[in-house]
């Protein structure tokens, strides 16, 4: 398979024949796909927002001078919060250990997923990840109340399903994506992710006050449900490749194949570890993405505790503001997937400088609203 550095240009080359439908196969792939991190996002992030309400809190004198531990005054002047009735008194020890869990089980599970997707089908891992998680997104509340250490345990198996679910995507869309609509296919799915943290968070301060079942607890069967109910639409409409599936143009399909060009048949030359461990180039890219991840999921995990404990911000308000990073995410991976595609479509730049540019920008960006 060749690489995008090496494949011609579009106008120096035979033109390959696509389908002249509107909604081609491959956007409704994109279209499920990004729902699919839409719940996958949902469910990483509930958490942040339902442990404000899940926890005791004392109340304390807010006046509009010095406050301790560095905390703003509460808007509005001097005043006393009232105590919250959460269920759990759960120090911010405990807290934290709470909210990091699900990490311990999604770094296990990230680079056996790409082998995984391999051997067992991408569209099978990408939707059994996102059902495992929401079947203990269901019973989270249960097991909240039994223990906490069950809770711990619970998040940490979150982890572990939603852990294959970019592997799984990667290897979905590297037999979907010709290779001059990877950016805009990409990113559109990708995207996903950012709009279900913009969707979950103001919905879970709004459950969390006016739902069901308690407040919080609904925030967790919302959607738990809403996941499981995506996954059987997945499974029925998505299939790994689009030699097999059933209704597929083939002018659609050939277009698809012969852009990214048919896998070599026979065994694999083995992996070359050592050259992958000692490239410049891969760990350039692995120290960015420890980078931009150390940034994105601080504020993913710890904005709506810092906006209430610190800035003293309701829930309502507290939901809606930290999610504002994250819709101006979404606006922006789809406007820059459709421009670094049309800068490569139109040789304005080699893909190799498109990425950079893109990643520096991106680095910078973050860098420069986290000061």
């Amino acid at each position: 398979m060749d690489s995008e550095e090496s494949i011609p240009l579009i106008d120096t080359r035979p033109k390959l024949q696509d389908t002249d439908r509107c909604l081609k196969t491959r956007h409704v792939l994109a279209i499920w796909a990004a729902l699919g991190f839409v719940c996958v996002y949902a469910l990483r992030v509930n958490l942040s927002v339902a442990l404000i309400a899940m926890v005791k809190t004392k109340g304390q004198n807010i006046t509009n001078t010095t406050d301790l531990d560095g905390q703003c005054p509460a808007p509005g002047g001097n005043k006393t919060t009232p105590d919250k009735n959460g269920d759990f008194e759960w120090d911010e020890n405990l807290q934290g250990i709470i909210l990091g869990s699900f990490f311990y089980g999604y770094i296990i599970t990230q680079i056996p997923g790409g082998w995984l997707a391999e051997k067992f089908g991408a569209k099978k891992l990408f939707g059994f990840g996102v059902l495992c998680t929401a079947v203990f997104t269901l019973v989270t509340p249960l097991c909240a109340r039994a223990n906490v250490y069950l809770l711990i345990a619970t998040r940490i198996v979150e982890g572990l399903g939603e852990g294959v679910t970019f592997p799984a995507m990667h290897a979905m869309w590297g037999k979907w994506a010709p290779p001059l609509e990877r950016s805009k296919l990409i990113s559109f799915t990708y995207a996903g992710a950012q709009f279900g943290t913009v969707l979950s968070m103001p919905l879970s301060g709004l459950l969390c006050d006016y739902g069901f079942a308690g407040g919080w607890p609904s925030v967790f069967y919302v959607f738990g449900a809403a996941s499981c109910i995506w996954f059987v639409v997945w499974m029925l409409v998505v299939h790994d490749t689009p030699a097999q599936h059933p209704t597929i143009s083939l002018e659609e399909k050939r277009y698809i194949i012969e852009s990214i060009g048919i896998e070599k048949q026979g065994p694999r030359p083995p992996t070359p570890w050592v050259k992958i461990f000692t490239s410049l180039p891969v760990w350039a890219i692995i120290v960015a993405h420890f980078c931009n991840n150390w940034g994105f999921y601080t504020l993913l995990t710890c904005l709506p505790k810092y906006m209430k404990d610190i800035l003293k911000f309701d829930m309502s308000q507290n939901s809606m503001l930290s999610a504002l990073p994250y819709l101006t995410m979404w606006v922006l991976i789809n406007f820059v997937g459709v421009g670094a595609d049309y800068l490569r479509y139109n040789n304005i730049m080699k893909t190799k400088y498109v990425r950079k540019m893109c990643t520096a920008l991106g680095m910078c960006c973050m860098s420069y609203g986290s000061i």
